[in-house]
C-alpha cells in the first residue's frame, strides 16, 4: 500500500497517549494520515502526549491533541465540535478512521472477606462506561454529525480477557465481551452506511494498561511459553495491522474480531 492511499485522510484516535494508541497514530501517520488524539493524561504524564504528537509533526502529518475525559458526554461534545471545525474546509471531508484504545477499570475482586475490597456498582459500572459503553455513544454521535464517510471503518481493542477469566479481572472482561457485542450491533446498524465495524484481539503485550494489573508478570511469562513465535505481541504489531486495515481498499471486513497475537491464541 503507498502513502498516497492515506494521505490527507484524518484518523480519530481514542486513547491515544500510550500504548497501542500511541504506536497507532505514529504508524498511521507514518503512512501519511492526519491524527486527532483524544487522551487524558495529568501533568507528570502529559510528556507522554507531547511525544507523539512530535512524532506525528515529524512525519508531516498534523496532530489535533484533546486531552480530556473520552468517556463524558459534554466533553465528547466539545471535542467533535471542534474536529468538525478543523474539517469544515477540509477536502477529506470527514474521519476515515477510528480506533478506540481506552483502557481504564477497576481491577478488584467480585467477592472478597472484607466487603470493602470487593468491586462496588459505582466501580463496575466505570469499567463498562469506559471500556466499552463510550464504543457506542462515540459511534452514534459522529454518525448524527456527518462525521464518518462511507468506507470509513471503526477498529476496537478487544482481549482474550472477553473469554478467559483471570483473578481480579472479572470487571475489565465483562468490558472486552461487552465491546465485542457492541461492535457487532454497530455493523449491524451502520452497515448499510457503508461504515466497517470490527474489533482486534492482540495477545498479551506489555502496555502500560497490562501493567496496571496486578500478577501481570505471570500472563507474561505464560504467554512467552504458549506463543508459537516465542515472544510477546508489541503495540508496532497491532499498530502495523491497523495501518493495512486502514486501506480505503480493504471493504469487506465487518463484524469480525480479529485475533492480532501471533497464533497465541490456539495453544492451550
Amino acid at each position: 500500500m503507498s502513502r498516497e492511499q492515506l494521505q490527507g485522510r484524518w484518523a480519530l484516535v481514542l486513547g491515544a497517549s500510550s500504548g497501542f494508541g500511541a504506536a497507532t497514530s505514529r504508524a498511521l501517520a507514518e503512512a501519511g494520515m492526519n491524527i486527532f488524539g483524544v487522551h487524558l493524561d495529568p501533568r507528570s504524564r502529559l510528556h507522554r502526549a507531547k511525544e507523539v504528537i512530535a512524532d506525528i509533526e515529524a512525519s508531516g502529518s498534523q496532530a489535533v491533541f484533546f486531552n480530556t475525559n473520552a468517556a463524558s458526554a459534554r466533553r465528547r461534545g466539545r471535542v467533535l465540535d471542534q474536529i468538525e471545525e478543523a474539517l469544515a474546509d477540509d477536502p477529506a471531508d470527514g474521519v476515515h478512521f477510528v480506533l478506540h484504545s481506552l483502557a481504564f477499570g477497576s481491577l478488584l475482586p467480585f467477592i472478597a472477606e472484607d466487603p470493602e475490597e470487593a468491586i462496588n456498582e459505582s466501580q463496575m459500572e466505570m469499567t463498562l462506561r469506559v471500556m466499552a459503553h463510550t464504543l457506542v455513544y462515540w459511534v452514534q454521535d459522529m454518525v448524527r454529525r456527518d462525521l464518518l464517510p462511507r468506507g470509513s471503518r471503526i477498529y476496537a481493542l478487544s482481549s482474550g480477557g472477553a473469554e478467559r477469566m483471570a483473578p481480579n479481572y472479572g470487571a475489565v472482561s465483562a468490558a472486552k465481551a461487552a465491546l465485542e457485542s457492541h461492535m457487532r450491533q454497530l455493523t449491524l446498524e451502520v452497515g448499510s452506511l457503508g461504515i466497517a465495524v470490527n474489533c482486534l484481539r492482540p495477545g498479551v503485550t506489555d502496555t502500560p494498561a497490562l501493567r496496571a494489573i496486578p500478577g501481570h508478570e505471570a500472563y507474561m511469562e505464560e504467554a512467552l511459553k504458549r506463543n508459537p513465535g516465542g515472544r510477546l505481541t508489541t503495540p508496532q504489531d497491532v499498530a502495523q495491522t491497523l495501518v493495512v486495515l486502514a486501506d480505503p481498499a480493504i471493504t469487506w471486513i465487518s463484524g469480525a474480531v480479529i485475533p492480532v497475537d501471533g497464533g497465541e491464541s490456539i495453544v492451550g
